[in-house]
């Protein structure tokens, strides 16, 4: 038996297992996932339904975040959240940027874990509140280090990041949009289904990505 394979097999499962659509959880965030739209970079549809999946633990980090944020009249948007392998490959083959879109061929996107979300905050009229760019500007001004941010869009940024750092987040500089968890120990791409996801149990039949 190849051991390693076992385990990744078993890794695979047990993340893919912990999906859960976080309206399950919480209806107190605003939702636009942008690949269940044509409103993205490619275009056109990626998702084939807008489910906002994560992995539990990750869930209920996000949760506390918006509570917090709540407490100052603000909510948290989210943009994208767990994204099939299958979609991964398809955006790197439409945009391949290092810095802005994941390579399948190593080991892909966070995303595809189900361990990362990209959020912008809203006010109590579900109105955007400035921030240094739009979702998916594959732009220097995106940058969390952007000369070009307004003052506004900074102290908006500062505040959205304080909390998401608080309960468990870590961000990276190309992409003001994009946290992930803290806890998160390897990048193992799951390649599920939304439709699979509500009703997931584990089979022989999963989509394993062997990289």
């Amino acid at each position: 038996m190849d051991t390693k394979k076992c385990n990744y097999e078993d890794e695979v499962k047990r993340l893919a297992a912990n999906l859960v659509d976080i309206r399950v959880l919480s209806e107190e965030f605003e939702i636009e996932l942008k690949y269940a739209s044509k409103d993205n970079f490619i275009g056109r549809e990626i998702y084939s339904r807008p489910l906002c999946a994560m992995q539990k633990s990750t869930a209920y980090k996000l949760i506390k975040a918006n509570e917090e944020l709540m407490k100052k009249g603000l909510r948290i948007k989210i943009w994208d959240a767990y994204r099939p392998f299958s979609a991964q490959k398809l955006m790197w083959d439409i945009m391949p940027l290092h810095d802005f879109v994941a390579d399948p061929n190593k080991g892909g996107s966070i995303h595809n874990s189900g361990y990362a979300v990209d959020v912008t905050l809203v006010d109590t009229s579900g109105q955007e509140l400035e921030m240094p760019t739009g979702f998916d500007d594959f732009s220097e001004k995106a940058s969390r280090k952007s000369s070009e941010m307004t003052e506004a869009a900074a102290k908006n940024l500062a505040v959205l990041t304080d909390a998401m750092v608080r309960h468990g987040f870590r961000t990276i500089n190309t992409e003001w949009w994009h946290y992930y968890d803290e806890d998160l120990k390897e990048r193992v791409p799951l390649d599920i289904s939304f439709e699979a996801i509500a009703g997931y149990e584990p089979s022989d039949k999963d989509n394993i990505c062997e990289l």
